[in-house]
């Protein structure tokens, strides 16, 4: 059992490196020309997208939107801020990964 030990926590190791990496390792990039907007790195077919847009519209809420898989400088900014999933949310500087309409509304109103 103990010559096991090790091959476990390297396979967990290697099984979450990416997350792994997103808490210890540096901050991502924050494009800087955005700070003052909101800005959604989504896709057209994306269902969370279609929500975080409703959510934006319903409340009026103005925001910048790129598609990553047609605009070249939304996909590299998406890139810079290591998205790896989306929506993405870049608020005041905040990253927000996936669909949280709390944490948004949270970050609009400086809580």
């Amino acid at each position: 059992m103990k010559h096991w030990l090790p091959i476990i926590f390297i396979s967990i190791v290697l099984i979450y490196w990416q997350d792994i990496a997103l808490k210890i390792g540096p901050s991502p990039e924050v494009p800087t020309q955005h700070n003052d907007k909101i800005v959604m790195y989504s896709t057209s077919w994306c269902g969370y997208c279609k929500k975080m847009r409703k959510l934006f519209n319903d409340n009026n809420i103005s925001f910048l939107e790129y598609d990553i898989e047609t605009s070249r400088e939304g996909r590299v900014q998406y890139d810079k801020l290591r998205g790896r999933g989306i929506p993405l949310l870049l608020i005041k500087g905040k990253i927000i990964r996936g669909y949280n309409p709390r944490e948004v509304m949270a970050v609009l109103k400086g809580v």
